[in-house]
């Protein structure tokens, strides 16, 4: 793989900028769980290995059945993820797939009855996070963490 620039190392005010949004998720109400369903489901849709990697590893740590993590990229078509796991997994790709319909007004629907404004207002802010680091990560080719 080409070798490319490290805005980390370039840009460190711009790299601590992300680091502070990463920070206030963190410290969000948002559920663990569902903080890294969304993180790995966006690093797949846009092809992140670098993120997919990390994001795998701290799931694990954490807890996580490795079978969720196997099986993540057809949530759908198991009985594996609760229905607020579902509804955070749609958002997530509505959201990432931005260009193909954005949030749907039947997912908004769902998500607003199931967590309210503000725990939806993160979940959105959590997608747009790894989605930003998943730009970075994969216009810079970031090298795996091993």
């Amino acid at each position: 793989m080409e070798k490319r620039i490290q805005i980390d190392v370039l840009e460190p005010q711009a790299f601590n900028a992300m680091f502070g949004l990463e920070k206030y998720m963190q410290e969000g109400k948002l559920s663990k769980t569902h903080y890294e369903l969304i993180k790995i489901r966006a690093s797949q849709i846009n092809g992140c290995a670098f993120c997919i990697n990390m994001h795998t590893k701290e799931a694990i740590k954490l807890g996580e059945n490795p079978q969720r993590l196997f099986l993540l990229d057809a949530w759908w078509d198991t009985e594996l993820y609760s229905e607020e796991e579902q509804i955070v997994l749609k958002i997530t790709e509505e959201v990432t797939l931005i260009h193909e319909n954005g949030l749907t007004s039947e997912t908004y629907q769902k998500a607003m009855k199931l967590f309210g404004e503000n725990y939806l207002a993160q979940i959105i802010m959590a997608v747009v996070t790894i989605n930003a680091w998943n730009r970075i990560a994969i216009s810079t080719h970031k090298p795996l963490d091993r």
